[in-house]
């Protein structure tokens, strides 16, 4: 293993919070809860997230009706993640630089206008492809920033003890409004229209700005940096590249990034030609997915991966894509429902691992730039999947496309875990 390359020269302290929280109570499956600021930040993030996935299945059905095109849903998920690709990494610079605090508390209100704006274009009867595309690539500016500050804030909220059991919270936060928005969004579609999806989404964004303002946190201390942001950069490259077990659990979350979850571009289409069914139904396969990646987050975040993160990792890598695979092919609506809840744990389990071995392993004069190219594979290269899975769907079928994309993921996951063993014995 080289040695990593490192450029800040005082060891970085723990966070120190604003009180002593109290001991735990011997429950550990929601142990992180002990920390006021982790409460604020829970509660709402998952008022908000609920919001996000009402729009995100409101903007995929909205975008499907306009053009019943397969290739365009891709589209509008490349424009939404292409930003990511070009600036995630110097997000992550800014996020070792500046407050993360006051920087999720912009990003935040950003998307909150953007929300808002696609709203208005919905109600007033104007919207267009072209419109959703544009929105969707501003949005992906935005997440640029807001990814890795959200993922590096979790340690100054909870420290280093409780970090894993918080990124599985956070999971689970994140799945359950995964559960609440498609199955809300699904009814609204059907009853008063995506405009309001889009509303209630805006809406929802003050939970969580309310929450980030209310927080007791030690005053921002700024770093004196010796090094230009190009450095910086570049010194996070090396170290992350350098890092063996970083370096894999980033290659591993890039192939599932591209071949592993772009099925969820089609789901419209999927939906409507394979499962003949229509929003409610959408809103339900979401559902159920939502339903198995909380079942997936509680297990994490009960310690049952405690020890064996390594051997999970390796198991899900390989009955995810099996799912898929037989999820491409049927038209019964409530197997499909079943292999959905299948999907979502498989989902869940994957990337809530790596994020933990990411977190618990980095450095903390790195953690912005690591969880920064965490980020640009999870949303960078995401769109080039989008894209080819929707050209595919459209031309070859939905079935064949799925079915390429799982197979590409079972074999690229293989190949990174057979050159680099040692992250199936990570603890």
């Amino acid at each position: 293993m080289r040695k990593p390359i490192i450029e800040d020269t005082a060891k970085p302290v723990e966070p120190i919070l604003s009180s002593s929280p109290p001991p735990s109570d011997g429950n550990t499956t929601f142990v992180a809860m002990r920390h006021r600021n982790y409460q604020l930040y829970f509660g709402g993030q998952l008022i908000s997230n609920i919001g996000t996935w009402m729009q995100v299945i409101a903007q995929g059905w909205v975008v499907y009706q306009l053009g019943h095109s397969e290739l365009t849903l891709g589209l509008v998920a490349f424009a939404s993640a292409i930003p990511t690709l070009i600036i995630s990494p110097w997000g992550g610079v800014v996020v070792d630089r500046v407050s993360r605090r006051n920087l999720l508390m912009m990003t935040q209100s950003g998307a909150m206008i953007l929300a808002f704006a696609l709203a208005a274009l919905t109600f007033s009867n104007v919207v267009q492809e072209w419109h959703v595309i544009i929105l969707a690539a501003l949005l992906g500016v935005v997440n640029a920033f807001d990814a890795p500050a959200r993922q590096a804030f979790v340690p100054e909220m909870v420290g280093k003890k409780d970090l894993p059991n918080a990124i599985a919270l956070n999971s689970m936060m994140f799945n359950s409004a995964r559960v609440i928005g498609p199955a809300i969004a699904g009814m609204m579609l059907a009853v008063i229209g995506a405009a309001w999806c889009f509303t209630l989404n805006g809406i929802s964004f003050f939970a969580v700005l309310t929450g980030l303002w209310l927080m007791k946190l030690p005053p921002h201390q700024r770093r004196q940096q010796t090094t230009s942001p190009w450095q910086q950069l570049v010194s996070g490259l090396r170290y992350a590249a350098g890092t063996r077990e970083i370096a894999a659990l980033i290659l591993l979350s890039l192939v599932f990034s591209i071949f592993g979850v772009s099925y969820f571009t089609i789901l419209p289409a999927f939906v409507e030609k394979t499962l003949h069914q229509g929003a409610i139904a959408y809103g339900w396969v979401n559902t159920a997915s939502g339903l198995g990646a909380v079942m997936g987050a509680l297990l994490l975040a009960n310690q049952v991966s405690h020890g064996r993160r390594g051997k999970l990792l390796v198991i899900t890598n390989i009955a995810f894509p099996l799912i898929l695979i037989a999820f491409a092919f049927v038209s019964i609506y409530p197997l499909s429902l079943l292999l959905a809840f299948g999907l979502g744990i498989g989902f869940m389990v994957q990337f809530t691992t790596i994020n933990t071995l990411l977190q618990t392993r980095v450095e903390d004069s790195f953690r912005g730039r690591v969880m920064g190219l965490y980020t640009l594979t999870f949303f960078g290269f995401a769109p080039f999947g989008n894209l080819m899975i929707g050209a595919l769907g459209e031309k070859m079928g939905l079935g064949f496309a799925m079915t390429l994309f799982a197979i590409c993921s079972l074999v690229l996951s293989r190949v990174v875990l057979t050159k680099m063993p040692e992250v199936q014995s990570l603890p």
